[in-house]
């Protein structure tokens, strides 16, 4: 198959690309999960959708193709799965990812931690679940007998979309991210009984991920991350957007003002000390960010969504 005429379209820049119809996106996305394109057509094709940017139609058609070739697992009864990413890591702050996901398990919401990681300069975010006690199923099944046993589970992204983990090992080769990171927060391996939260980095693409869940449907939860990861910033709440079968509502506004330390809230991403921190409000010994609270108020809100 001859890729050019995709690249054609998306490849003259900002201004002369036009926008891949989600028949098209999907026949594409789907190519390179596959594995099927090329290396020097890959390179064309990521590049000029990293500087075209995706529409609202290549989205959804990559999503179509994402779902087609993700792994599906078991949620056991009750509230819905919450799938929560985790792909950055922590540079500055303590990462309390892990909080946020062992505070809904004990609330008896399920969680599934997701993710890989590439960044040599971050603290991995496996070092830090490891620490915890909190370590990759070996496989699916492995995976929904941990849910069913403790309402938490880990699996790599590997294990879930096969093709779409060599797409995301190609941002130390290119030097840049591509479609597939974005994709990677969209994964839902649960469809019909999961809460996916959606952490962005960048806050150009909140308005285009809320365009994408309204006209994707399912249920989610849209935040800027922090520092990449799928956590309200402790030192002052993100915006809380809910999604849940295509319609959007604010769950908790984003605070006004800067984001000045918290007390008792010391930046330190090292795995031992920020396993201690995550521990230490677990039992209670120091108090958990109001933001990180409302999170999972939120999600636990969402979870008791009928599945469909």
């Amino acid at each position: 198959m001859s890729y050019a005429p995709f690249i054609k379209e998306i490849g003259r820049g900002p201004k002369g690309s036009k926008p891949l119809t989600a028949d098209q996106a999907e026949s594409l996305f789907g190519d390179m999960m596959d594995g099927r394109v090329p290396d020097l057509e890959l390179g064309a094709i990521i590049l000029s959708m990293r500087i075209k940017a995706e529409s609202r139609d290549e989205l959804l058609g990559f999503q179509r193709a994402l779902d087609a070739r993700t792994a599906h697992i078991a949620v056991p009864a009750g509230p819905r799965l919450v799938v929560l990413p985790t792909y950055n890591g922590a540079r500055r702050q303590a990462n309390l990812m892990p909080l946020v996901a062992l505070l809904l398990a004990r609330a008896g919401v399920p969680v599934l931690i997701q993710g890989r990681h590439d960044f040599d300069s971050r603290v991995s975010p496996f070092e830090l679940l490891a620490a915890l006690d909190i370590h990759p199923a070996a496989d699916l099944a492995a995976a929904e007998a941990q849910l069913a046993a403790r309402q938490l589970a880990c699996l790599p992204l590997d294990a879930l979309a096969p093709g779409l983990d060599p797409l995301l090992a190609l941002r130390p080769r290119l030097g840049v991210r591509n479609s597939a990171h974005t994709l990677a927060k969209l994964l839902d391996p649960a469809p019909g009984h999961s809460v996916r939260v959606v952490p962005v980095t960048h806050p150009e693409y909140l308005e285009r991920m809320h365009a994408h869940l309204v006209a994707q449907g399912g249920v989610a939860l849209l935040l800027r991350g922090t520092e990449g990861e799928g956590f309200a910033n402790p030192r002052r709440r993100p915006r809380l957007e809910a999604f849940a079968n295509g319609i959007a509502s604010v769950a908790y506004p984003a605070e006004e003002g800067g984001a000045p330390p918290v007390d008792g809230l010391p930046d330190q991403p090292e795995v031992a000390a920020n396993a201690e921190l995550v521990r230490a409000m677990l039992a209670g010994r120091r108090p958990i960010p109001q933001p990180i609270l409302d999170q999972v108020e939120a999600l636990r809100q969402l979870a008791a969504t009928p599945r469909a």
